[in-house]
């Protein structure tokens, strides 16, 4: 199994037992191998799919990629994250890719928009970084203006907007606290506040909504623990019921597929792959679910002829969810001969995050 040494170490009690019987039975967890478990994921095609649909040039000349602008530095980040993974980074032209994301920082503000002439946010800010994490090109960028620009995104409660027009989102506070460390500027903020923001978002069930009071959701649940995580490996603000509680609610998202679904009563996603398994690899109990059945589902979703992995089986491809399959069956460590080790936090390479923190 790959090594997850940036992980809290979260001793495992006699209790897990009853809090998997409470979540339906759902037990099995990471066992066997990937020659065990069948075929296996389709590196060349995927490296040939991803560095096709996220490269600079593409995105000006695919009509559908074209069209999804506002999503293009996000897959950007999707598309070379997966490819460094599947240890593909070369497929992708990275001069180019750096000069374009640098040519999205707004002057004024210091924030990234998801393309050139795009508002700068939050969201756009933190793939940009994550990307020139991935290539170690942070010069490349004003990092004391990027850093202000996310700070400035505290409000007095300790939440986070996206951007100047005051949407605030539990996802922000994860793009801020992780973008913050990358950048080795966490100082900039009042950490304490934003830790007391993200609990108040913290529902009964072990879910986490948007907001306090909002709606469980396995995707809030990864930015509230994400976020928690990066503030403290060792998740020492939460109780061990907490993290229980909160596991067996995570673990109930595993449907009879093999995938997750992100509500109750939801159809399954691979995008889930990644949501639930890295709030459950933060928390020390990646042994809640049964990793076999996973990933026969995530390999289900690939697509044979041309690459790539949709969110269902059948389903058209996409970059989001190649990246998302990818990073999922990482955390899973059962076909390290082809992928590389995932960071649960930070989504990004083990190796990428190693060698920023340790600067």
């Amino acid at each position: 199994m790959a090594s997850h040494q940036h992980l809290p170490n979260v001793v495992v009690d006699d209790d897990d037992d009853l809090v998997l019987a409470a979540a339906g039975g759902i037990r099995g967890g990471l066992m066997g191998s990937s020659q065990q478990l069948g075929g296996g994921l389709l590196v060349d095609l995927h490296a040939s799919y991803l560095a096709t649909s996220a490269s600079v040039e593409a995105s000006t000349t695919v009509f559908e990629l074209a069209a999804a602008s506002h999503l293009r530095m996000s897959g950007a980040y999707w598309g070379l994250c997966a490819l460094s993974l599947i240890r593909k980074t070369n497929a992708m032209d990275i001069n180019a890719l750096v000069e374009w994301v640098a040519s999205c920082q707004h002057s004024d503000s210091g924030g990234f928009g998801a393309d050139t002439n795009h508002d700068a946010h939050i969201l756009y800010t933190l793939s940009a970084v994550q990307i020139l994490a991935i290539v170690d090109r942070m010069d490349a960028i004003d990092v004391k203006a990027a850093a202000d620009y996310v700070a400035a995104r505290q409000c007095a409660d300790g939440s986070f907007t996206g951007d100047e027009w005051g949407e605030r989102d539990t996802r922000f506070s994860y793009c801020a606290v992780s973008c913050l460390a990358l950048l080795g500027r966490l100082d900039a903020i009042d950490v304490d506040a934003a830790t007391t923001h993200v609990m108040s978002c913290m529902n009964f069930d072990g879910g986490f909504g948007c907001v306090p009071g909002g709606e469980s959701h396995a995707g809030q649940v990864f930015t509230g623990v994400g976020a928690l995580s990066i503030i403290d490996p060792q998740l020492r603000m939460l109780s061990e019921a907490q993290k229980r509680t909160m596991a067996a609610w995570l673990a109930e998202r595993q449907t009879s597929k093999g995938g997750f679904n992100g509500r109750p009563e939801k159809l399954p996603d691979v995008c889930y792959s990644w949501w639930v398994l890295s709030a459950l690899a933060c928390l020390g109990k990646l042994h809640y679910i049964d990793g076999s059945k996973l990933r026969a589902f995530v390999l289900g979703c690939q697509n044979d002829e041309r690459g790539g992995i949709s969110d269902r089986p059948d389903d058209e491809a996409d970059v989001y969810h190649t990246f998302f399959g990818i990073a999922g069956l990482s955390l899973l460590g059962l076909d390290t001969d082809v992928v590389d080790a995932v960071d649960a936090r930070f989504a990004l390479p083990e190796k990428v995050v190693e060698r920023i923190l340790l600067r």
